[in-house]
């Protein structure tokens, strides 16, 4: 169980002590490995902060308390109507359309938004705290869809659908089934949240569906890029390619870290090939003395320079998941309630720039992961750049048979459109609400079409993979390859036949695809 603990949070002046959690533990939460508790010291804090501002607001104008919200804010609400603001606010901005997303996005976003709470700045009663917690710890998510977030005010549209849930209203995904709220909690004997003063706002005013999102996404891109370093690493087995490109003294000298990692990685996969070559053992032996070579001097940059092409990708997930971890741990409320200071500050937390950027450098990266994987299956299929390998490795009849040659095609469309979606979102704002949101960060947008290029990029890598299954077999070469290529062509060994007479591929390709979704690579 994840406990939710009072801890020190270093270089905030506001609010020294604060929930904090673990990029870590938010991820075994999310996949259901833990359930939530939190720490009844940080629940006395929750308690002091709403107490705070129930006090406080009496004879004051606080946005969102006593006035309406975005341009209405100069309008005044009456006292005895308070509470109905809020309600009305939730219900009015439920609004969104599109596939209903999955569970482990709403997760996400759940406990995202449960952990911005739990930083005492947002004067929530109590009662929130513990449905949110009881809604994960029982497997209860709310129906959100994909289409209405701007990501300036939050995300507003996605976390209406979240709060309209614990007043005990809308719709929720419970037992795999889509069931009205008030059903579910009347089975599971849930009381909804007391709503007493901003309720409504402060589940929906932050950043906590894309940082959700993107907490997700960003685990998945670390995934596939160990693969893509593994796929690039056996293609160059196969070739038989020179070893100096990845090794340390070449790539010591150019001052990037990822590019490093990435070299690294690869020195560690081919410490023990058998077919990967030494330099000075071949061309430096004076021994050559041709005027034509046979043997390639240098591979094509697909195969030669993995360390600057995944380097930038390797740095790029490595920023992101310091930006999302900062953004996780944040209060993106508005306004903040600091019960310490006894003030009320108004501004602009909720914003979601700072993720909207990571997710779309993040989906830029992607791409060109995907990019690569896709020349490199034209590497692999194309004989007069291998040398080594029939067209399309078809390994029967050449003319009659066709080998990979159909996936080829599947891989070549998926990356274009992974390329036509990496346009940015970052700066595509649109005004709305009047113009008060005038500039906003679509990061929601940004988060979503990024799950997308990644789940695409799985898509042409397992292709590739397939590829490499059946090159690897039409050269006989498995017990030359390094001992961590053995191993994932063994876990490959059930799910991918032998592509001799013409099949139907995309089973073994959704095959392949799961399996890489669903396998860490170690």
């Amino acid at each position: 169980m994840i406990t939710f603990a009072i801890l020190h949070y270093k270089g905030i002046k506001m609010g020294k002590l604060s929930g904090e959690l673990l990029i870590s533990n938010f991820y075994k939460i999310v996949d259901g490995l833990d359930e939530v508790m939190v720490d009844d010291r940080l629940m006395h804090r929750i308690k002091d902060n709403h107490d705070f501002l129930l006090n406080f607001c009496n004879d004051k104008i606080i946005y969102g308390v006593n006035t309406g919200f975005g341009p209405m804010a100069q309008y005044r609400v009456s006292d005895e109507d308070r509470i109905q603001l809020q309600y009305n606010l939730i219900r009015s901005h439920s609004s969104g359309s599109g596939k209903v997303l999955p569970a482990e996005f709403v997760r996400a976003a759940m406990l995202a938004r449960l952990n911005s709470l739990l930083q005492c700045k947002s004067a929530v009663h109590p009662s929130v705290i513990h449905v949110l917690v009881e809604l994960l710890n029982k497997e209860i998510y709310p129906i959100v869809f994909e289409h209405g977030g701007v990501g300036a005010s939050g995300d507003l549209v996605q976390l209406a659908h979240i709060a309209l849930v614990l007043i005990g209203e809308g719709e929720v995904l419970y037992k795999g089934q889509r069931r009205n709220t008030s059903e579910v909690f009347e089975l599971e004997n849930i009381a909804p949240i007391l709503v007493t003063l901003r309720e409504g706002l402060a589940l929906m005013n932050g950043t906590s569906f894309m940082t959700g999102i993107g907490l997700v996404n960003l685990s998945k891109a670390q995934n596939l890029l160990h693969w893509s370093v593994a796929c690039s690493s056996i293609i160059n087995e196969i070739v038989g390619a020179y070893d100096d490109h990845f090794s340390e003294e070449l790539n010591a000298v150019k001052l990037h870290s990822g590019q490093n990692e990435i070299a690294q990685m690869m020195r560690v996969h081919l410490s023990d090939s058998q077919l990967t070559k030494k330099r000075h053992e071949h061309l430096y032996s004076g021994k050559v003395n041709e005027m034509f070579f046979q043997e390639k001097v240098q591979e094509y940059y697909s195969l030669r320079c993995v360390p600057q092409i995944l380097g930038p990708v390797f740095d790029t997930l490595f920023s992101a998941e310091k930006v999302l971890f900062n953004e996780l741990n944040s209060a993106n409320d508005n306004p903040i309630i600091d019960h310490e200071s006894k003030q009320v500050y108004h501004g602009g937390n909720f914003h979601g720039d700072y993720v909207a950027l990571e997710m779309d450098k993040m989906r830029l990266a992607i791409t060109k992961t995907t990019m690569l994987a896709e020349r490199q299956l034209s590497f692999l299929l194309n004989p007069r750049l291998n040398d080594v390998l029939p067209p399309f490795v078809n390994r029967l009849v050449l003319g009659l048979n066709f080998g990979m040659q159909g996936a080829q095609f599947t891989a070549t469309s998926t990356t274009a459109e992974n390329q036509m979606l990496s346009n940015s979102m970052y700066v595509h704002s649109i005004p709305c609400n009047n113009d008060n949101q005038d500039i906003v960060s679509m990061g929601s947008n940004a988060a979503l079409i990024t799950h997308k290029v990644i789940e695409n990029a799985f898509e042409v890598l397992s292709i590739e993979l397939i590829t490499i299954v059946q090159a690897v077999r039409h050269l006989g070469q498995f017990n030359q390859l390094s001992r961590k290529s053995q191993d994932i062509l063994k876990k490959l060994e059930s799910l991918v036949p032998d592509v001799l007479e013409d099949k139907p591929l995309y089973p073994i390709i959704e095959q392949v695809k799961n399996m890489l979704v669903e396998n860490i690579y170690d």
